[in-house]
């Protein structure tokens, strides 16, 4: 018998990628600030405290002007959902060799619209075929015969 999980809330794509890239902040710097979440998504600031304002009114983060930007439980929530996601794709599609930017540039575009029962089924996927490394060899023969 499978559970019931109810999986967390999703957000538009743009406020998936905003609540990615401040967990990456805080986990890689301690701390996000608008100019921080700007520059790295190459958005303009301005555009960016919009957001951070939107999203602070929907309780997805907790935002104080010249102070910064911080997850609420929700938003942290949703946050490492997405991270997950991300990883998972990463590892399924590095596991045929592909080039690293193509991954980071393909994932970006999939991430944000992929249900739960897909993702499961890239991570049984990408499980076994760590496991069977003969099945992995002949899949990666079949990609590079197509190229």
């Amino acid at each position: 018998m499978s559970k019931n999980v109810t999986p967390p809330p999703r957000g538009t794509r743009a406020q998936e990628d905003y609540l990615e890239q401040i967990l990456t902040l805080i986990e890689d710097k301690g701390y996000a600030r608008v100019v921080d979440i700007a520059s790295n998504l190459g958005i303009a600031q301005a555009s960016v405290t919009g957001m951070i304002q939107r999203m602070d009114t929907e309780g997805l983060v907790a935002y104080e002007k010249y102070r910064g930007v911080v997850l609420t439980e929700d938003g942290e929530r949703i946050a490492r959902e997405i991270v997950r996601r991300h990883e998972s794709l990463a590892e399924f599609f590095a596991l045929f060799g592909l080039d690293e930017k193509s991954i980071y540039d393909d994932i970006e575009g999939i991430e944000h619209h992929m249900s739960q029962p897909i993702l499961t089924a890239i991570q049984a996927l990408t499980s076994e075929l760590k496991r069977q490394p003969a099945l992995l060899e002949r899949v990666k023969k079949k990609i590079a015969g197509c190229s």
